[in-house]
């Protein structure tokens, strides 16, 4: 009985799970895999070069049309950014915000999930000691570093450009009040963070809708569609009660409110707590999911 005792094998040693692989090495291997796509770097080098294709365009006409009904709307921001290299960014910014930059985000959130689950790599990551829910975590962050890269970029390319084409003497508000480079700068970077969580929104969104489908084109095709029905409902004074519950509600005014003095903080809060909800609501759909999918 003692010799069969000492004979058995030891019983192995418990598992660590995930917790066996690191998040950093987890993030390092997510972006490697994000920006190796062509379509990736693609659109964030035509995002990028927005700004500069609007500044250039500003420069060969005399009297950019100012239809928009107010400081808001792009018509007038675009005629406002004539000789105001600190209204050109924040214009940019706002007109894509409309379509181009949700689709940047939209396009990240679909190939993180389904993209991978079309291509079988995601059954490598749910059969590998890493956890659903830090799973979940680094596919958000890659879709957050997207947006990140998307907003600075046109914010880069956007600031250089106003102080190429007018100088740095150009930098005043609507109100006509005198901005310093540093002050324009800090104002610019504010719309910059206010828009980078718009798209975290609509990435959560994405990463929801992903995590139940094997399609990333009809992810971008469900983000786009739900951004064009919300648009079509802000118009709608039927539903007007339904309009704080819209998330592009106001996309087209807040950034627009930087260029104003005193800055509408109430109406950058109120977007930034919008977006907030739809970011809890899209990630806690797709851990719910993720939690529950077999493969």
């Amino acid at each position: 009985m003692t010799h069969a005792l000492a004979a058995a094998p030891a019983a192995p040693a418990a598992r660590t799970g995930h917790d066996s692989v690191g998040l950093l090495r987890l993030y390092r291997a997510e972006l490697r895999w994000i920006f190796r796509r062509p379509r990736t770097l693609a659109v964030l080098g035509l995002l990028a070069l927005i700004p500069v294709i609007i500044g250039v365009a500003l420069t060969l006409v005399d009297e950019p049309a100012g239809s928009g009904g107010g400081p808001s709307g792009d018509g007038a921001l675009l005629a406002s950014a004539v000789n105001n290299g600190f209204i050109l960014p924040v214009a940019a910014l706002t007109m894509t915000l409309a379509l181009l930059l949700p689709l940047a985000s939209a396009m990240a959130g679909a190939d993180a999930i389904a993209g991978e689950a079309a291509h079988g790599t995601l059954r490598g990551w749910l059969v590998a000691p890493v956890g659903r829910g830090r799973l979940l975590a680094i596919k958000a962050f890659g879709v957050a570093t997207v947006s990140v890269i998307a907003v600075l970029a046109m914010t880069f390319t956007g600031f250089v450009t106003g102080l190429t084409i007018s100088g740095t003497d150009s930098m005043f508000t609507l109100t006509g009040s005198t901005l310093s480079v540093w002050d324009a700068l800090g104002r610019i970077l504010l719309v910059a963070l206010w828009v980078t969580l718009q798209l975290w929104a609509v990435g959560a969104v994405a990463l929801a809708i992903s995590s139940f489908t094997e399609h990333p084109m009809l992810v971008v095709a469900s983000v786009l569609a739900g951004t064009i029905v919300f648009t079509i409902l802000g118009f709608l004074d039927a539903v007007s009660w339904l309009h704080p519950f819209l998330l592009n509600e106001n996309w087209s005014q807040t950034p627009a409110s930087v260029l104003m003095d005193p800055i509408d903080t109430a109406l950058l809060g109120e977007g930034a707590l919008r977006a907030a909800c739809y970011i809890v609501i899209g990630l806690s759909v797709a851990y719910a999911r993720l939690t529950t999918r077999d493969g």
